[in-house]
């Protein structure tokens, strides 16, 4: 949909402007991510009168010191943060722009269209390990880790949509991805479910998924593809396919695409085994089974 300009008051854009570039200098910069972030989530939930007085020994209650300490990406843990198999190293800084990311989104200036989609791909420049030029990210967006997206140019993620990157997660260029749309590049075992794979999942070029879609760890959707409502890719959806259901299945190629499209017939086919990325633990991690459970088959 063609869009039309919007601009802030001259006023409001300097301000904006000299914000967003301040933050991104200091995360350029050698200072410590921990301590940017920090920073910058007392004065963008207007609580730096409270922090001042804390970190000046005066008394604050229980409650306000959880919040005041909680500002500190430091002082959280992330459910991602629990994964065995993670980059430790990556994993330190991405939590950390991961932190300000999901803080950001809970201040009322993330409902300021203007201002919170050139914040966000500010930090995703940080965080992602790749973004391309003119995204629009909106609220409520989560991810694994942050670290294992690569986003190309003009890629627009609506309202609450979910990026798996426990695996390793690509999205082309010139994307529509909808509210809810969940992508996931890690999946359990049907058995024991504290067995777990990643992939690599490819959102190629010009790809629309359209609300609530669910695409499965190590799926491909082709280059130009059209997911329907709710659809759920459970396998591979070639180049410029019309594909809906539960699971998604191909069911037109889109007009004017036929002589270059695959026939519908041979869509559908899951190459997950092809896309998994490999990984091993340490003999020493101290891990811990959360359901506890005895999986041996009942005699």
């Amino acid at each position: 949909m063609t869009k039309r300009h919007v601009s802030l008051p001259d006023s409001a854009e300097a301000g904006v402007r000299a914000f967003i570039e301040e933050v991104d200098q200091r995360l350029s910069s050698d200072e410590s991510t921990c301590s940017v972030v920090e920073d910058v989530l007392v004065d963008l939930h207007g609580d730096r009168e409270a922090y001042e007085r804390w970190q000046n020994g005066e008394d604050v209650s229980p409650a306000e010191q959880v919040r005041l300490q909680g500002y500190d990406p430091c002082n959280t843990t992330l459910e991602s943060e629990y994964y065995a198999e993670k980059d430790e190293e990556a994993f330190e800084r991405s939590k950390h722009l991961q932190w300000l990311w999901r803080q950001f989104d809970a201040t009322p200036m993330a409902d300021n269209v203007e201002f919170a989609l050139r914040f966000r791909q500010m930090l995703a420049e940080h965080l992602f390990d790749e973004v391309g030029e003119n995204c629009r990210f909106f609220k409520g967006i989560t991810f694994t880790y942050g670290h294992n997206i690569s986003i190309g140019d003009n890629v627009v993620v609506h309202d609450d949509v979910h990026l798996d990157d426990r695996g390793k997660l690509t999205i082309g260029d010139r994307c529509s991805i909808s509210d809810g749309v969940h992508i996931y590049s890690h999946d359990h075992d049907v058995v024991d479910q504290t067995a777990v794979e990643n992939f690599h999942t490819i959102v190629e070029d010009d790809v629309r998924l359209t609300f609530d879609v669910m695409v499965r760890a190590g799926c491909k959707v082709g280059e130009n593809a059209v997911v329907g409502a709710r659809g759920v890719v459970q396998s591979d959806i070639p180049a410029h396919h019309i594909a809906v259901g539960q699971p998604a299945k191909s069911v037109k190629v889109k007009p004017g695409w036929e002589d270059v499209a695959e026939p519908v017939d041979e869509g559908n086919v899951n190459r997950q085994a092809e896309r998994e990325i490999p990984y091993d633990l340490p003999e020493d991690l101290d891990v811990f089974d959360e359901f506890e459970r005895d999986l041996s088959p009942p005699k």
